[in-house]
């Protein structure tokens, strides 16, 4: 994501002490997804393909940019 638009040297949420599960700002894939569509200028609820006469997504219906990322 470096170069892309992300803020840098940015990290974003925690872990718990152990390292097993996440401590705060959860982010979930889909947000993950629309945020590096984003970073590459890409509307990820435009972004659409046909498999088996059916339109998906990459976000399928969720996805928020994560704004704290973003420059």
């Amino acid at each position: 994501m470096a170069g892309g638009g992300s803020k840098a040297g940015i990290v974003h949420g925690s872990s718990d002490e152990v390292g097993m599960a996440v401590g705060e700002d959860r982010v979930h894939v889909h947000d993950f997804h629309a945020t590096i569509l984003h970073l590459l200028g890409l509307n990820h609820e435009e972004l659409t393909f046909r498999h088996a006469g059916r339109d998906y997504r990459l976000t399928d219906v969720h996805g928020h940019e994560v704004e704290n990322v973003i420059a």
